[in-house]
């Protein structure tokens, strides 16, 4: 059984204040962000959502998809949303070398300038899979200019024994001004996600929260 905070404590937060977990702000301003793609037809579908809500995000992407699918991940920049690193192999920090983990991710950076050339984009957004990274990796990610960041609301759309309606919850119940909150444009988590999405983005709409990209400080 997997143990995961839907609402990340601030105790954690504390800890790990190197990381950035939420941007208090005074604009109702909430941070979707989205984890793993890009992924035909389930990004292609995230993006859509967004669009009929008027909504901006920051996805999180895997540099083996980019450069599988670069157009779809031009598509992204393209409709106004932020791009970030997740590595290249979406690898668990805990598990991996930290030289063979700073490379990984300098690969997929690779793959985002690569792609995203002509737009001029140069982001320097990390989070690191599962959330998972040592120490000595995330010091030197941050020496590489890239800041890290983590969440404040977890949907747990990939957690495939958790109900649709309970993923919704967990955003619902969670979110408030300055949340930065996880979904995944991954199969796994399609299922969750296309019941959560729609309805978490009407009910931001409806309480006036505005859904915005995350800026490199």
């Amino acid at each position: 059984m997997n143990f995961y905070w839907t609402k990340t404590n601030q105790i954690i937060k504390q800890i790990f204040s190197n990381f950035i977990w939420d941007i208090p702000n005074t604009e109702n301003k909430v941070y979707l962000t989205f984890d793993d793609g890009p992924i035909p037809e389930i990004t292609e579908w995230v993006l859509e959502e967004l669009r009929k809500h008027n909504s901006k995000a920051t996805f999180f992407c895997i540099g083996d998809n980019i450069n599988k699918h670069p157009e779809l991940f031009k598509k992204v920049i393209r409709d106004g949303h932020a791009i970030g690193n997740h590595t290249f192999n979406h690898l668990n920090g805990w598990k991996t070398a930290t030289q063979d983990y700073l490379a990984n991710t300098e690969l997929c950076q690779e793959m985002i300038y690569k792609h995203s050339e002509v737009l001029n984009l140069k982001p320097k957004l990390f989070r690191p899979p599962y959330g998972k990274i040592k120490t000595s990796q995330s010091k030197q990610i941050r020496k590489l200019g890239y800041q890290i960041i983590m969440w404040d609301v977890l949907s747990a759309d990939f957690d495939q024994n958790q109900s649709k309606e309970a993923c919704l919850e967990n955003v619902l119940s969670n979110v408030k001004s300055g949340s930065i909150i996880v979904f995944h444009d991954s199969i796994k988590a399609f299922k969750n996600l296309e019941y959560a999405l729609p309805r978490t983005l009407a009910y931001l709409n409806e309480n006036n929260f505005i859904c915005d990209v995350i800026k490199q400080k």
